[in-house]
């Protein structure tokens, strides 16, 4: 799945092929309703009399087997995405699954129904194995996880299927849509009205449940149909900022050769050469000329000015990391995707890993006024 929105992760699984794998809290959360469901409701009604504690080791194994196979799903995408050549940013397991976050848009209709396809196809191949797995005679418990991960993977692909953006089935619509339109706005806006239609039909099903059989699936359902509201507004949004952005990039709306202070200055020198006389309300911070975060002027009143002498601007600035970092060529659209999703609020502009330019939303703001795009209102801390 590949989302608008970034999901942020909590954290670091280290790198698989190369592409970075975080983990947001609320797969904890999850982990933990899912072992206990399986330990006290699942496992002892599917397989009676196995005992507690071979229920406890069979559900811990199940929920960790599952979000692997979620991670191999989301790495199918990625995978896929690299050879069609889109830069990955990483995987992040959450919630709701799991989110491939891809830098850029999609380079054509068949790119992106290939990497929409490449997840599912990963799942159908291990919800298979695993049923399989199941029929060859292993000890009760082995046979009583493996057949529970094959459905319950299985059940998840139909589901992601569904013709909803972003689900891998809304991708593939949008595809289709794509191919037979010749211009994806258009594609996006139809595939996000489809999706609103299959979200509202998956709440009124919840809402159904919740009357007729009570429970807390019900709940679940409007949830999940909430979610996929949500997203297919996201979409359509992402859709009228592509169109009005167009091809525009990064070094059409960039600040220039921003000024920069270093790590090592105290926040008195920080102050005195780079804030006084600019009053910007950010300033990339470079040791070496390579950067290493970005000193944001609203982080100064973390610390009383009569301190300011006796901290440095490596103690507040936001480390690189969490900074968007994109190239002049980069298309404006995603750029400003990075920066909403982003703790400054801005991004790096990299040549070579040399810092040419400083983007802001009010930087993008400005360029499309300059296209005659009228935009209602700017958003705050419009300075770079």
């Amino acid at each position: 799945m590949r989302h608008t929105e970034r999901v942020r992760s909590t954290f670091s699984l280290g790198r698989i092929a190369g592409i970075r794998v975080g983990l947001n809290w609320s797969v904890l959360a999850l982990l933990a309703l899912l072992v206990w469901t399986l330990s006290t409701g699942v496992f002892p009604a599917t397989n009676p009399g196995i005992g507690d504690d071979v229920y406890f080791v069979m559900a811990v194994a199940a929920a960790v087997l599952f979000f692997a196979s979620i991670l191999l799903h989301e790495l199918g995408h990625a995978v896929q995405a690299r050879r069609d050549g889109l830069e990955i940013d990483g995987i992040t397991l959450w919630l709701f699954g799991g989110v491939a976050v891809f830098r850029g848009g999609f380079p054509s209709a068949g790119a992106e129904f290939r990497i929409a396809v490449a997840g599912p196809l990963v799942s159908l191949a291990i919800g298979i194995a695993s049923l399989g797995v199941a029929e060859v005679g292993l000890p009760e418990p082995a046979e009583a996880v493996a057949a529970w991960l094959g459905f319950i993977i299985l059940l998840l692909l139909a589901f992601s299927l569904l013709p909803a953006l972003p689900l891998d089935g809304g991708r593939m619509l949008r595809a289709a849509l794509w191919r037979w339109k010749g211009d994806l706005a258009p594609a996006t806006a139809i595939a996000a009205r489809v999706a609103r239609v299959v979200a509202a039909l998956v709440i009124a099903a919840g809402a159904a449940m919740l009357v007729l059989l009570g429970g807390i699936s019900g709940l679940w359902l409007i949830f999940i149909g909430w979610f996929l509201l949500q997203a297919a507004g996201a979409e359509g949004r992402a859709a009228v900022a592509r169109s009005a952005v167009g091809d525009l990039r990064a070094q059409d709306a960039m600040v220039r050769d921003p000024i920069a202070t270093r790590p090592d200055a105290s926040l008195s020198e920080f102050v005195e050469e780079s804030v006084w006389g600019t009053r910007h309300e950010a300033y990339p911070v470079l040791e070496g000329g390579r950067p290493v975060g970005l000193m944001l002027v609203s982080r100064l009143g973390q610390v009383p000015q009569d301190a300011w002498g006796g901290h440095r601007a490596a103690e507040l600035m936001v480390p690189l990391e969490q900074v968007p970092v994109v190239a002049p060529g980069d298309e404006l659209i995603a750029a400003l995707q990075a920066i909403a999703q982003s703790v400054p609020g801005r991004a790096l502009v990299l040549d070579d890993d040399r810092v040419v330019g400083l983007l802001s939303s009010a930087d993008v703001r400005r360029a499309l006024e300059l296209r005659g795009y009228r935009v209602a209102s700017a958003p705050s801390g419009s300075r770079p």
